[in-house]
């Protein structure tokens, strides 16, 4: 279980991310739309309502053209060339809905894709498409009231260095000057860095439009860098824990508590992470059980009864993945919490691999459960 934890832990967001069915796919529709995530005024990528994407490179020079995505794992999508030197292809076949990292390959050399924004994962500044999700809307831009996300630098004795971390602070934070609230630690994957949460995963819309709607009494979000990305393919079992343990618990969570208005106790704090933040969450909630009561694992692996050593010190333990990782291991192990008497809960997402619509839903599901009193 052990090595088959760290497996999952070491995924990056790119693994898995496309999944083709292999029987024929129906005739593709000419609906194709800009990606919402494309630079200003860049036609290209597209998208069509069945979720296929199209790409377009100027690229005139160029002897071969592929895309990353697409292919189911043989390669990414070859572009043809036109008359007018662009290259253009389409996937194969629909993608997973959500987010997705993308490169494009130009006689070899490794490239982004001019037309689309940029997102920090696979340790790269990596191009990015969204194709559009039938649950979108727990996570769209909309007209309510909007928290801030603070870009603060703590000190680091440990690391000898100031540290960049960002805080999700609730709407209404800044005027309601007595107001305090819990806090959720919440930690990116092997790849990427602290923007994570908020540019791929939406975090703060996800916070906002619950709120909005009263789905959950409002807490802080902190989400900083993990310290993961020395880590190479491979080496997964070398990664000491202990530097990023003193960080977050000795000086980053200090820090918020003297620097915003937080319920500074164990049952008012929360730690949960996604694939390789998702094992730093385990090793570190194991570690310090007097710091944290809520844990969620995100495609990072499960916690077995034997691993906790006093129940009563927990209070919720979440456990999710998408349907097309590992479902009936994390269902498995959430059953067996629950026989041993914790309270813990699984969620899998339907049609989603090791990506971040997988993550977005999961922390749409975790928020509801956390700080019940």
């Amino acid at each position: 279980m052990k090595n088959t934890f760290l497996k999952i832990a070491f995924l990056t967001t790119i693994a898995g991310s496309t999944c083709f069915a292999q029987a024929p796919q129906p005739a593709v529709i000419e609906d194709f739309k800009p990606s919402s995530l494309n630079q200003p005024g860049q036609e290209y990528p597209m998208v069509n309502s069945q979720g296929y994407a199209r790409f377009k490179i100027v690229a005139p020079a160029a002897d071969s053209v592929r895309v990353s995505l697409g292919l189911g794992g043989r390669g990414g999508t070859k572009l043809s060339k036109a008359e007018d030197g662009t290259w253009m292809g389409t996937t194969e076949g629909p993608m997973d809905e959500g987010f997705h990292y993308y490169n494009v390959r130009i006689d070899g050399g490794k490239f982004n894709d001019p037309g689309t924004l940029n997102y920090y994962g696979s340790v790269r500044w990596e191009s990015g498409i969204e194709i559009p999700a039938h649950d979108q809307d727990f996570y769209a831009l909309k007209n309510v009231p909007h928290g801030h996300v603070h870009q603060v630098l703590f000190p680091s004795p440990s690391t000898n260095t100031s540290r960049r971390a960002f805080v999700y602070t609730p709407p209404g934070y800044e005027k309601d000057t007595k107001t305090k609230y819990p806090v959720l630690y919440l930690q990116h994957g092997w790849g990427e860095d602290e923007t994570a949460w908020s540019n791929q995963g939406h975090a703060n819309l996800i916070m906002d439009n619950m709120i909005a709607d009263g789905k959950i009494k409002p807490f802080i979000i902190v989400m900083t860098y993990g310290m993961t990305n020395d880590v190479k393919p491979g080496g997964i079992r070398n990664f000491k824990i202990e530097p990023f343990q003193t960080v977050l618990v000795n000086e980053l969570i200090p820090y918020v508590d003297a620097n915003f208005r937080t319920i500074a106790n164990k049952d008012s704090r929360a730690m949960a992470g996604l694939s390789m933040g998702g094992m730093e969450t385990k090793t570190i909630t194991l570690n310090n059980p007097e710091v944290f009561s809520y844990y969620g694992l995100l495609s990072g692996g499960v916690y077995a009864p034997a691993d906790i050593k006093d129940k009563s010190k927990v209070k919720l333990i979440f456990l999710s993945c998408g349907s097309k990782e590992r479902p009936d291991a994390v269902k498995k192990a959430a059953e067996e919490l629950k026989n041993a008497g914790f309270n813990a809960v699984s969620y899998v997402s339907e049609g989603t691999a090791h990506e971040f619509q997988t993550w977005r839903r999961s922390l749409y599901q975790l928020a509801p459960l956390l700080f019940k009193k």
